[in-house]
């Protein structure tokens, strides 16, 4: 009996929480949209949700190529590729936790077209049409990066120029993935309200959420060990940054309540390599472009041209 007593404790106290907190926080399976046009939830998206829609439209009726690649661990991961100018700058772009390339990305296209860049948009693991079943933060994503990067290399040639660009999840990906030995193909880093590092961003929304947030983390670092095979701390933004050698464009909005914006003082301050960073008022997270896109462009050419 007092054996059976220890198990359920055991149970209680360790083994489901790590279960839940995997769960949570890492585990994603794809399900049907319940709309069309998906937007990112939250009541700031809905003033914006038409022209969100806009550009989804857009996105599907500009002419593209469907793109898989495999990652270095075996899942077949997705793009879509939309040319603007040949031969000139190809953006790959990344998109946030648990979003999509469409609904995260596709403002980016006109962005883009507008600077004669072209786009390379994917879907991140266990994301949209990507294969998996596990978001990692950045850890695995940043991996994935550079096999697009190889991807792009190999498929455009020797002379292609590669701008890096993320938003939310994304921006950190890229973060991350510039830290580590890059092709000279690669020319900056465009990083759209991203959070430095994994731990911080995960223990502020478990905090947000009324819960313990160090105690929590202890939880959530061992469900993303035991249950999804990485470690969670593993080279975050501002550690990465440190060994960043291209061009690094930060960008957040100011108004962000989900990432706040001294993270991105936090990845400016961390960044040795050549950097800008450019706040802009009364935007929310993800909202940078929305609400300043002019600003947007300019800073974009004044730093990267």
């Amino acid at each position: 009996m007092p054996y059976l007593i220890i198990a359920l404790v055991l149970i209680f106290l360790v083994i489901a929480p790590t279960l839940i907190s995997f769960f949570t926080c890492f585990y994603h399976k794809q399900r049907p949209p319940k709309e069309e046009f998906e937007i990112p939830e939250g009541d700031i998206y809905l003033p914006h949700k038409m022209q969100m829609v806009a550009w989804m439209k857009q996105a599907r009726s500009l002419p593209h190529e469907e793109i898989t690649i495999t990652s270095y661990d075996g899942l077949k991961l997705y793009g879509k590729y939309y040319q603007c100018n040949p031969g000139g700058i190809i953006e790959l772009m990344f998109h946030g936790y648990r979003g999509n390339s469409e609904r995260d990305l596709c403002g980016g296209i006109e962005r883009c077209f507008k600077l004669g860049h072209n786009v390379l948009m994917v879907d991140q693991r266990a994301c949209g049409k990507s294969e998996g079943r596990v978001i990692t933060f950045g850890v695995k994503e940043s991996r994935d990066c550079k096999a697009w990067i190889d991807y792009t290399v190999a498929r455009f040639g020797k002379d292609v120029r590669i701008l890096l660009c993320g938003v939310s999840m994304g921006a950190s990906t890229v973060m991350m993935a510039a830290g580590r030995e890059m092709p000279e193909n690669v020319i900056g880093v465009l990083a759209d309200c991203g959070y430095s590092s994994q731990r911080e961003i995960i223990r502020l929304v478990t905090k947000n959420m009324k819960l313990p947030p160090k105690f929590m983390y202890l939880y959530i670092k061992l469900s993303a060990s035991l249950l999804g095979g990485f470690n969670i701390d593993e080279y975050p933004p501002i550690q990465a940054l440190k060994n960043c050698k291209v061009p690094v464009m930060i960008i957040h909005g100011e108004a962000d309540d989900f990432v706040p914006c001294y993270m991105a003082q936090e990845c400016y301050d961390a960044c040795a390599s050549r950097k800008c960073l450019v706040t802009i008022p009364n935007a929310g997270h993800g909202l940078a472009y929305m609400i300043a896109p002019d600003k947007y462009i300019a800073s974009m050419k004044e730093f990267f041209e």
